[in-house]
């Protein structure tokens, strides 16, 4: 996909399914999101709130493995 594609696309489905992480794992969290999904599937909204980023995803079973995966970080 284009960069252009990848934007559009993106705008189709965001805000999707909203996750939020202390800002001190986001180096993991994007790592993660880059090793696993592909780049249209994934957005990260930085510093939603104090300490946190606010990760989207198109799919629930992406978001799903993204939380077992980042249990111990997400915000409540």
């Amino acid at each position: 996909m284009t960069p252009q594609e990848i934007f559009d696309h993106k705008n189709s489905w965001r805000p999707g399914i909203e996750i939020q992480i202390h800002s001190d794992c986001e180096f993991r969290a994007r790592e993660w999101c880059k090793k696993n999904l592909q780049t249209q599937q994934w957005h990260v909204l930085e510093y939603t709130d104090v300490y946190a980023h606010t990760f989207c995803f198109e799919h629930a079973n992406h978001s799903v493995e993204f939380q077992r995966e980042f249990t111990d970080w997400i915000q409540k």
